[in-house]
């Protein structure tokens, strides 16, 4: 069985808008599953809306009404008044109302639009998340995430937006039409003030955001790495590289003050000429006597109400706003998550991981290149190889942390694509270089996982990694908060061997995970997974020569293939091969320098060079295609 999966999935950052999608489609998606998700809220929302407009629009006609009977000296003006009352007290319930749903509203739609980016990121996978760098990430997550969220609410609050100045000229068409004409005229060029506005608002918007990304990734970078800056003395200089968008930020920002400032002042300039040439034309009317003093002020408030450009032009670039941040949320989402199978492994399996054909492409580049390879069910097998042979690529197939874009990876006579996800993650442990803690305490750290261990596994693997008694010093020990347990690198790195120990499977890689550690520490640790740990197959990313001495077999890496399959003992004789560990600081010949057997399967007769040793039954693989 052959799996494939596009090249950008398997390592380098190719721009997020490189990711194939239709143009602004991936945020269209986004913000109508957001509406459809809030439609009860949302429909809440725009009916309190539309009930405020519609006293907004009755009570001009009210107040004429009750105007032109106080004038007239009338004895049932007060039922009048009493209703404008209810009216303004209405609208005023109406606004609150409203204000309270559209909080709640964008409130609940921020979580969710959060939960579902995150999700969708963590079920992509490690390889789908390095499409980001880590400080535009997570801003895509919050900032965007979180503007992106008031579309619902801003969405139901243009439909009153928009109903109210049509509403109005409607009422002023059927309190006077000759007023009504007079502001018609010019109802043209509010449509053309509107869509300049929304024609030079979008592309602004877009940048703006670009550029919120870019500066938090430079701030990522720089926290991540602050010893380093601190030791080299160049804090303000990282200062300035931080902050060198800045300008172009501004000029962003300018742009878009700019264009909101100018559609602004147009409309201050247009609207009062159509306020006065209704007011001119009533006026007349007035003396003529084909007009009330009252339907005159509630032609003038009619006009008012529908020249309500601001209110239009508010709503308008909110939602411009919320689309282009979409757009960037949509993107997060853009990378399917991995399909996992239904399958189980069998009961009886060793252990035994198959590499078929295996090819890599990262970034256009070929990482791996058709690797076909074996490791015995039990056995330990170190990948060795310079910087980009491949080692890591390698070890992350082993657990489906990435699929190969050619060629099969199988455990125990299973492709990992048909195996339902929780029995993978159980089966199949991994401990990183670097590993990332997580839980509130040291216990729950190293409890981390698939299923949470009993306290007796937890401190087992603690043992066995050699964290057992520097955890034991902490002030409360396991339960000590991991905000009150500073640690150093090979300390985190046992912890998080512990948790890798912990959860052992029928597989166990360890991607570099004792790069950290001192040499004494390193060969107690390999005694112990031999001794405490569940017996299984292991998978080592090696560096040192003594790593590579306790395997049972060592796999040979150079550009991308497989070199050479054989005890490190019996490669030690090639020249090239010690080359690989000429810069590292134990430059042990033949076996290390311990007294403790090979890790996980005995050593037997060397096998020839380039053969992996197979139980005596089954044919070698260590050859590329």
């Amino acid at each position: 069985m052959s799996t494939r999966r596009p090249a950008a999935a398997y390592g380098g950052r190719p721009p997020a808008s490189d990711v194939p999608h239709e143009p602004g489609g991936g945020a269209r998606s986004l913000l109508r599953g957001a509406v459809r998700a809030s439609a009860g809220r949302t429909a809440a929302l725009v009916v309190t809306g539309l009930l405020s407009a519609a006293a907004a629009v009755a009570l001009p006609a009210l107040l004429g009404r009750s105007l032109d009977l106080v004038l007239a000296g009338a004895t049932d003006a007060g039922p009048w008044l009493a209703l404008c009352a209810a009216l303004v007290v209405a609208d005023i319930l109406c606004d609150a109302a409203s204000a309270h749903l559209s909080g709640t509203l964008t409130a609940r739609t921020a979580a969710r639009m959060r939960r579902r980016a995150l999700g969708r990121v963590l079920a992509a996978g490690p390889t789908a998340a390095a499409r980001f760098d880590a400080g535009d990430l997570v801003t895509r997550l919050t900032a965007n995430a979180t503007e992106a969220a008031t579309a619902p609410a801003t969405a139901a609050a243009a439909v009153p937006s928009v109903v109210l100045p049509v509403g109005a000229l409607v009422a002023l068409a059927l309190t006077d039409p000759w007023t009504a004409a007079v502001f018609a005229a010019g109802a043209p060029l509010l449509v053309l003030l509107v869509r300049a506005f929304t024609r030079d608002t979008s592309a602004g918007v877009a940048e703006y955001q670009q550029v919120q990304g870019r500066i938090a990734t430079r701030l990522v970078e720089a926290l991540e790495g602050a010893r380093t800056v601190a030791a080299a003395g160049t804090k303000d200089r990282e200062r300035a590289r931080i902050l060198a968008p800045l300008p172009e930020l501004a000029a962003r920002g300018r742009h878009m003050w700019h264009v909101y400032g100018r559609a602004v002042a147009r409309g201050a300039v247009l609207l009062p000429l159509l306020e006065t040439g209704v007011l001119a034309v009533g006026g007349l009317r007035v003396a003529a006597g084909d007009m009330s003093v009252g339907e005159l002020l509630a032609a003038l408030r009619y006009a008012a109400l529908a020249a309500g450009l601001g209110a239009v032009v508010g709503q308008l670039s909110g939602l411009l706003r919320s689309r282009a941040a979409g757009r960037r949320t949509a993107e997060v989402q853009a990378a399917p998550a991995v399909a996992y199978g239904g399958r189980g492994f069998p009961e009886d399996g060793s252990g035994r991981l198959e590499f078929r054909g295996v090819s890599v492409v990262r970034a256009g580049r070929p990482v791996l290149r058709g690797v076909d390879l074996v490791v015995p069910g039990g056995a330990t097998l170190a990948l060795v190889g310079r910087s980009g042979s491949g080692k890591t690529a390698l070890a992350r197939l082993a657990g489906r942390l990435a699929d190969p874009d050619t060629g099969t990876v199988l455990l125990d006579g299973v492709p990992l694509p048909e195996v339902a996800r929780g029995v993978l993650r159980r089966e199949v442990t991994y401990a990183f270089e670097r590993p990332a803690l997580f839980g509130s305490t040291v216990r729950d750290a190293i409890a981390f996982g698939p299923c949470a261990p009993p306290q007796a596994e937890v401190i087992g693997g603690a043992r066995a990694a050699g964290a057992d008694a520097f955890v034991r010093r902490l002030p409360d020990g396991y339960a000590t908060p991991l905000s009150r347990a500073p640690l150093s690198g090979g300390e985190a790195q046992r912890l998080g061997l512990a948790r890798a120990f912990a959860h052992a499977g029928r597989l166990l890689v360890l991607d570099d995970a004792t790069s950290s550690l001192d040499s004494v520490t390193e060969r107690q640790v390999a005694r112990a997974l031999l001794q405490q740990v569940r017996p299984g197959t292991r998978l080592v990313v090696a560096h040192r020569a003594s790593s590579a001495a306790r395997a049972d077999l060592v796999a040979w890496l150079d550009d991308g293939r497989i070199r050479a399959v054989g005890p490190h003992s019996a490669l030690w004789a090639l020249r090239e091969y010690r080359a690989v560990f000429a810069a590292t600081d134990e430059p042990a010949v033949g076996r290390a320098a311990t007294d403790e057997p090979a890790v996980g399967r005995a050593a037997t007769d060397e096998p020839a060079v380039g053969r992996a040793a197979t139980d005596g039954h089954e044919p070698a693989r260590g050859r590329t295609r």
